[in-house]
């Protein structure tokens, strides 16, 4: 069976590090990754429905698991939006398919973006990281000749802990390339 190389780094490595560096008493206290959540808004799809046709075809090859469509939940007229129109898309990762993506996020995509320094630091307060993208061609899944338009997505990272530091630890660990905090 086949077992990513973060899932073996991070029971071998990144588990003793982190009890070591917060003092934590047991295996079961040290934070982990509970899901990647991939998120795309396509607030154009009101008035062109081909776009989500297209967006759930991409995310889908990016995340390699089946893209979902997220609907409005309330009417906004200036928008012209109503409620239950799908305006966005989404996909939940978890287990062997959420450590497959983190690194060919990590080791293909993020190398990828032009003029890259690093990531922001920047965790929400409970312990949870985004990172947005802005164009969805830096993944090597996608095909050039049959991108419609570029589009952002949003990938979020969701850690078993409420700390942030923790958590910013624990993603670093990882490997994440975060920007170092002297700039």
């Amino acid at each position: 069976m086949y077992i990513p190389s973060l899932k073996t780094k991070y029971k071998a490595e990144i588990v003793p590090a982190l009890m070591k560096e917060f003092g934590f008493k047991t295996v079961m206290q040290v934070p982990r990754l509970e899901k990647i959540v991939i998120n795309q808004g396509i607030g154009q799809a009101i008035a062109d429905k081909k776009l989500l046709e297209f967006g759930v075809r991409e995310l889908s090859d990016i995340a390699g698991q089946k893209a979902v469509q997220t609907y409005s939940t309330k009417d906004i007229s200036n928008f012209k939006l109503r409620k239950n129109m799908p305006i966005g898309i989404m996909v939940t990762l978890r287990k062997e398919r959420m450590y497959e993506f983190l690194e060919r996020l990590i080791s293909v995509a993020l190398p990828r973006i032009r003029d890259f320094k690093g990531i922001n630091s920047k965790l929400d307060g409970h312990g949870n990281y985004t990172l947005g993208i802005t164009e969805q061609i830096i993944f090597p899944e996608i095909d050039l000749d049959k991108i419609v338009k570029i589009m952002g997505l949003q990938v979020t990272f969701v850690t078993s802990t409420d700390k942030d530091e923790e958590a910013l630890a624990l993603l670093k660990h990882f490997g994440l390339p975060f920007k170092s905090s002297k700039n």
